[in-house]
């Protein structure tokens, strides 16, 4: 990916603490306040020192106008039974077997399959991807992205005809051996983009309210499957960076949809599961060092738990400085690895590709909300992808 420059980058600061927030009650819009939300949106449009930012938020949106819409029913496998709006991927590290070419697949850690089933995760993360984008575009007062953002949300989550079935069956599936484990869940992380791209429109004012009702009703059916079938309990208690993102999809789902319940339950698993279960005293996360690509699966499963944290700020609820009762918080995590993240060359453990970090956002989340120097002089020298996704991140940086 084409790494940004921070110079070309980083955001007025200044400008965007100083503006007014906008009147209007201060609900939580996922990784912002609705007030946060409020001045990054004034900022973009009167700051000449954001045009930089305001153009690459302008370029990803124009180049989601172009794409899209997609929809599972588009492409579907013709080797395995399910409906035909049902969503359908492969596990990625999954092979044949050279000694048995017919039989069940044989699993290689950290190599990727090209020739697994895509289609359907492709259309997923481009449809994220779109909606992110043309959400934060929408804040620069365009209304044609809020249109096109419109036909993708209707496609993918309203229309009976086109809309994906609101839960993973089908996910990560391992061909000869099952069609589908809680594992798949990993896959709609990027929901996760799509959720915040919708507050996103609904903070510019720009999307329907028939529309965002149908898009709330899917993302809450989805977050009860997540809660009540068995791949999702699953997924739930996995142990590893897939229980710290289904904690940090559940937090985001349940604050698009306002339920309240179901965020209480995201930050109590938080502090009587994932902190427990995952880090070691040192901060070391032992089930993500024991892969064969270590820093990244270490850096993935921080982001995570600096989602859910940021998530949980966002509403009120502070989990940075929480500490087990045998004394472990995530903030030595954080202290642990932004070395490596920094340097990946002094990493000696497993990493069979090599580690690019323009896509890592835990030391700007965590420097920002533990108010920590050393995260944020991390975040400050890191690239930066281009990405809406990580732009909306540095944003929410700046503004605290």
């Amino acid at each position: 990916m084409t790494l940004l420059s921070r110079r070309h980058f980083c955001l007025s600061t200044s400008a965007l603490l100083t503006l007014p927030a906008r009147a209007a009650s201060d609900n939580p819009c996922i990784l912002l306040s609705s007030a946060q939300a409020g001045r990054v949106e004034e900022a973009l449009g009167r700051d000449a020192a954001l045009r930089p930012t305001a153009d690459l938020i302008r370029q990803n949106a124009d180049a989601a106008l172009k794409a899209g819409p997609w929809s599972v029913t588009y492409h579907r496998p013709d080797f395995i039974k399910s409906g035909p709006n049902d969503y359908y991927s492969e596990g990625p590290y999954w092979w044949p077997d050279p000694k048995n070419p017919k039989g069940p697949y044989i699993r290689k850690d950290g190599e990727r399959n090209p020739d697994r089933y895509l289609n359907n995760r492709n259309d997923l993360g481009n449809m994220c991807t779109a909606i992110i984008a043309l959400g934060m575009g929408s804040l620069l007062g365009d209304r044609r992205y809020a249109e096109h953002a419109a036909e993708i949300l209707s496609v993918w989550f309203v229309d009976p005809k086109t809309r994906m079935s609101p839960n993973l069956e089908f996910g990560q599936a391992v061909r000869g051996i099952n069609t589908g484990r809680g594992t798949g869940i990993i896959d709609t992380v990027s929901m996760i983009d799509a959720a915040q791209g919708v507050m996103l429109l609904e903070q510019a004012g720009m999307l329907g309210a028939k529309l965002a009702e149908g898009v709330r009703r899917w993302f809450a059916d989805y977050m009860k499957w997540m809660n009540t079938s068995q791949k999702g309990l699953d997924e739930k208690k996995s142990g590893n960076n897939h229980a710290t993102w289904w904690t940090a999809q559940v937090a985001t789902y349940a604050t698009l949809v306002g339920d309240q319940a179901m965020k209480s339950m995201a930050w109590e698993h938080y502090r009587s599961y994932l902190l427990p279960t995952e880090v070691e005293p040192d901060g070391s996360c032992p089930r993500e060092e024991a892969r064969t690509q270590s820093l990244s699966y270490s850096a993935m499963n921080l982001d995570a738990f600096s989602v859910v944290c940021r998530i949980a700020d966002v509403n009120g609820v502070g989990l940075w400085g929480y500490r087990t009762p045998k004394g472990i918080g995530i903030e030595k995590s954080f202290h642990y690895l932004v070395p490596y993240v920094a340097h990946p060359d002094i990493w000696v453990k497993p990493q069979i590709t090599k580690y690019n970090a323009d896509e890592t956002i835990f030391p700007g989340l965590a420097g920002a909300g533990m108010k920590s120097e050393e995260m944020l002089a991390a975040w400050r020298t890191l690239p930066h992808a281009k990405s809406a996704w990580v732009q909306l991140v540095d944003l929410a940086v700046r503004v605290g």
